[in-house]
């Protein structure tokens, strides 16, 4: 079997050389590189459209670089068949959406597919993957639920059990907090880094969130117009200098009083404009003082 047990420590490397991606000739990300370091849990950061998704799905081996080449243990992904990939390779897309009515058992079973054979036969290896990813993630009371029926943060565990069964080594999270109320985004990215400390799993998420990115992860890639801005630890990546250049805001960094980490506080709405000397900027400072004084 391809993919690892919970003993087993990572060795597969995923990588970008070079990579350009583009959709009907319009390039969407350009000459980039990212090396992906084994058992650590990272984070694509940038503004929309700035080519975060189309990154991920490229190492995901579903599209097709116009220039270099996604590597996966020195090999191109793409040259290498689409079930051994999906042993070693797992992607939770954005917002994905199950089958009505089904249960999260059956939505899990679902992620053993690249294991059956020819004739789909189910193994007692499949019962103890499934098993196991429903232990992991706290839904095994709950297997017999329908998808649709469940809170958001338990749907969103359900998809991360069906990758957890997939038994992957490397695990792709296209935005996996969207639409989730705080406590629910918590509880999804507490379990991933779980995830990473008990099973060992690579995990590369792309991630709105510059705190939760800060906190969460041991390496950030921010990307601006699809090119690599920075990378390193969100230490060296989270700066005023970088809010600015990527995200086209101002922010200021402290130090987060519970972990040493860089938190953003967001500027005002202004800040930046009167930082450039913009006009307008001035003009809205200048019409919020005239309503202080006549109130």
């Amino acid at each position: 079997m391809t993919g690892h047990s919970p003993e087993t420590p990572i060795s597969h490397t995923l990588a970008a050389r070079h990579v350009t991606l583009a959709y009907e000739r319009r390039e969407i990300v350009h000459d980039l590189d990212l090396d992906i370091p084994p058992g650590t849990v990272g984070a694509i950061i940038g503004a929309n459209g700035c080519g975060k998704s189309t990154l991920l799905k490229a190492l995901a081996r579903l599209l097709t670089p116009t220039h270099g080449a996604v590597t996966l243990d020195g090999k191109a992904i793409n040259t290498m068949p689409t079930r051994k990939v999906s042993t070693i390779v797992g992607l939770l897309p954005q917002s994905p959406m199950a089958p009505e009515g089904i249960t999260i058992a059956d939505l899990v079973s679902r992620g053993r597919h690249p294991y059956q054979g020819m004739l789909g036969s189910w193994s007692d290896e499949d019962d103890r993957a499934v098993a196991h990813a429903l232990e992991v993630t706290g839904l095994a009371d709950l297997a017999d639920r329908p998808v649709d029926e469940v809170s958001g943060g338990q749907r969103q565990r359900a998809w991360i059990a069906l990758a957890l069964a997939q038994q992957t080594d490397i695990l792709l999270l296209d935005e996996p907090t969207t639409y989730l109320d705080i406590a629910y985004q918590l509880e999804v990215l507490d379990l991933l880094s779980e995830l990473n400390a008990t099973e060992h799993t690579t995990i590369v998420m792309v991630l709105h969130d510059l705190n939760q990115a800060a906190r969460y992860t041991d390496w950030i890639l921010a990307v601006k117009d699809g090119r690599q801005a920075y990378f390193g630890t969100p230490d060296e990546v989270i700066s005023e200098r970088m809010v600015a250049e990527v995200f086209d805001t101002d922010a200021r960094i402290i130090p987060d009083p519970d972990t040493g980490l860089p938190l953003m506080l967001p500027g005002t709405r202004h800040s930046l404009a009167r930082l450039r000397g913009d006009s307008h900027g001035e003009q809205a400072q200048t019409a919020t003082n005239h309503d202080d004084h006549r109130l």
